[in-house]
């Protein structure tokens, strides 16, 4: 695939606070690409200067098509309807609305209601819809699904990937790793002002290794063990619950998270 956008030293800094240091990704035409960090470490602000929507120090942005951005936090005038949203950025596009999409998104189900009586679910679909008025090559969406239902979340989804099929390209910041490994192909995980990794969901997956997460619940509570050799480590703990005359109620065993894989990366763990 080719690089629809290239970011190569992007510096960026508040006064004396340096957020951005250097740097340094591409995304490929396509694919669905997400932006992880914990919370102030400058995701919205490197989003936005990939975006236009923000000056950035020094550095160079490259970006080979149209962008249609939902940002985080969007609002539109309280008393204005759906379709009279979709109506006013068609004509900011000087474009026909796409009903096909509209209808996808359930907008003309909502055309009596007011902006300020939607759901946040609702609020969510219309941006997402104002944001592909443009037909966009690469769409931005920046927590798409923060504050909605599990129902919500499903459609969003099932909409993202919709968009991936039609050869759309898609910029994902997220916190919610479950969402990041359902629907991305590669990952960076932004530390310090810098890309601390960079690669697809299977490479990110496989940073932990093998390792296992063993948890064995009894009357006194639960105990957690980490391990490589899941069978031996097993074997050997059931022999010293058994010797000491300790019932066990329950055991599970899951592979070490993606969750856990950020959490070692944003604290600077090997």
């Amino acid at each position: 695939m080719n690089n629809i956008i290239a970011v190569n030293g992007l510096k960026k800094s508040y006064g004396t606070n340096t957020v951005l240091k250097s740097i340094n990704l591409t995304v490929q035409k396509g694919e669905i690409f997400a932006l992880l960090g914990v919370n102030g470490v400058g995701k919205t602000t490197a989003l936005e200067c990939i975006e236009g929507l923000r000056t950035y120090d020094s550095g160079n942005i490259t970006v080979n098509g149209k962008i249609g951005i939902q940002l985080q936090s969007s609002a539109l005038q309280a008393y204005i309807k759906p379709m009279e949203a979709v109506k006013l950025f068609a004509n900011w596009h000087k474009t026909v609305p796409d009903k096909e999409m509209l209808n996808a998104f359930g907008i003309p189900e909502l055309s009596k209601k007011k902006y300020a009586d939607l759901s946040t679910g609702q609020k969510r679909r219309l941006h997402l819809a104002l944001a592909l008025i443009g037909n966009p090559d690469i769409i931005f969406l920046d927590e798409p699904t923060a504050g909605l239902d599990v129902e919500g979340r499903v459609s969003l989804h099932e909409q993202i990937r919709a968009l991936k099929s039609q050869g759309k390209t898609i910029i994902l910041a997220s916190h919610d790793m479950a969402e990041v490994e359902e629907l991305c192909d590669r990952v960076a995980v932004l530390r310090d002002g810098h890309i601390a990794f960079i690669g697809t969901v299977n490479e990110f997956t496989a940073m932990g290794g093998k390792r296992h997460i063993i948890r064995i619940k009894t009357a006194d509570g639960q105990n957690e063990y980490e391990t490589e050799n899941i069978t031996e480590t097993l074997f050997t703990l059931l022999s010293e619950y058994k010797q000491k005359g300790i019932l066990i109620s329950e055991i599970q065993t899951d592979r070490v998270s993606l969750e856990q894989n950020f959490i070692n990366i944003v604290r600077g763990a090997e």
